[in-house]
């Protein structure tokens, strides 16, 4: 039954895609017709151990003008050094902001339209705060971000939370019920971390750069938008810097995305760095079990009572569903309590036991984790 209210609900807007490329499109064609010291540029499809090795390749002033004149490619190119995505997402921002300041007042748009306009300059002010460290940023359509906490360069263990439907870059963070958005969730992870293990030098990332399922309708339902997750999941998972191991945190749809990204496939699985993939309030991985997923890392579920999740059909046919539950024995995966968690939007509140169990495995403080 409710795969059925699943596929009528979401049917008329299940194929909503952005009709226009929006300035995404404009930034790659400008890198693909530059050039650095009478070099082309690499391609933005480049592996990023290819991309890495451009960068290092070039001059501190080279870097400084490539992310100057290109930042929306620079600050989501997977391989560039980290601090320069930075640098390049500051300045992709503050142009981002500058167009919406100018929609604002644009007599050619809807009321809806100008009040839209408003709602993403104050976001992307909000992300232009000191001291915030971007290291995606695409305005397109919904837009994309991720933002790290800690220092990803140095950390000895990173923790990334893969959010599930609804998330875009006005739903990245919120003032209210603020843990139920990526930005809290990995901060509110990151700082349980520091205090779990204050001797480990630990970086978390809110990761938000796939386009998610708009609701709970067919695309929430398919596995399409989770391909295209986990393709850009493990390419960045093989972008980052130093060799500190990675667990991953994926929450409701987020948790397909990372099932479908340990499901492997040639250059697409995920590297070895990954010890840790937690789904959390999951509709499934795709997959039957555990031992289906391609990847050495630990596989551990969560669910808390109340969760309506658990009301979705874990199976798969005709294309629609996610496969069996991963929360159930025969699943394999290694069983978390979530004690203190309410409701699907709740794991990540600060003093909940599911919080506390994913600090322990961000951690690597194993005798801390709590399973069922």
């Amino acid at each position: 039954m409710v795969l059925v209210l699943l596929i009528t609900s979401g049917w008329t807007g299940a194929r909503e895609r952005h009709a226009d490329p929006g300035p995404r499109t404009a930034a790659l064609l400008a890198w693909k017709k530059g050039r650095v010291g009478g070099r082309p540029l690499p391609s933005p499809d480049s592996a990023p151990r290819v991309v890495a090795r451009f960068f290092q390749s070039l001059t501190g002033v080279q870097r400084s003008r490539l992310a100057a004149r290109h930042p929306l490619v620079v600050g989501n190119l997977d391989g560039v050094p980290v601090g320069l995505r930075y640098r390049a997402n500051r300045l992709a921002l503050a142009r981002a902001r500058a167009v919406e300041r100018r929609r604002m007042t644009d007599e050619r748009l809807t009321d809806e339209g100008r009040r839209e306009a408003g709602r993403r300059m104050h976001r992307f002010t909000s992300l232009l705060r000191a001291g915030r460290r971007i290291l995606a940023f695409d305005p397109t359509g919904r837009g994309r971000a991720v933002e790290v906490f800690g220092d990803l360069e140095r950390a000895e263990r990173v923790s990334v939370v893969v959010p599930g439907v609804d998330t875009d870059v006005l739903t990245f963070e919120r003032t209210r019920r603020r843990h139920t958005a990526p930005v809290g969730m990995a901060r509110a992870l990151h700082q349980r971390e520091r205090a779990t293990a204050p001797h480990v030098r630990t970086a978390t990332v809110a990761w938000a750069d796939y386009t998610s399922p708009r609701g709970v309708g067919v695309d929430a339902a398919a596995g399409e938008l989770a391909e295209e997750g986990a393709r850009r999941l493990v390419s960045f998972l093989r972008g980052l810097p130093g060799r500190a191991t990675v667990a991953l945190f994926c929450h409701s749809y987020g948790s397909v995305v990372c099932g479908v990204a340990a499901r492997g496939g040639r250059d697409e699985r995920l590297p070895d760095r990954v010890t840790d993939m937690t789904a959390v309030g999951s509709p499934g991985m795709r997959v039957d079990r555990a031992a289906d997923l391609d990847a050495r890392a630990r596989v551990w579920a969560m669910r808390c009572d109340g969760d309506w999740i658990a009301d979705v059909p874990y199976l798969e046919f005709g294309g629609l569903g996610h496969g069996s539950d991963p929360v159930s024995p025969e699943f394999g995966a290694r069983r978390l309590a979530a004690d203190g968690a309410t409701g699907h939007t709740g794991y990540f509140v600060p003093g909940t036991g599911s919080l506390a169990n994913m600090a322990a495995i961000g951690t690597g403080t194993y005798h801390r984790v709590h399973e069922l």
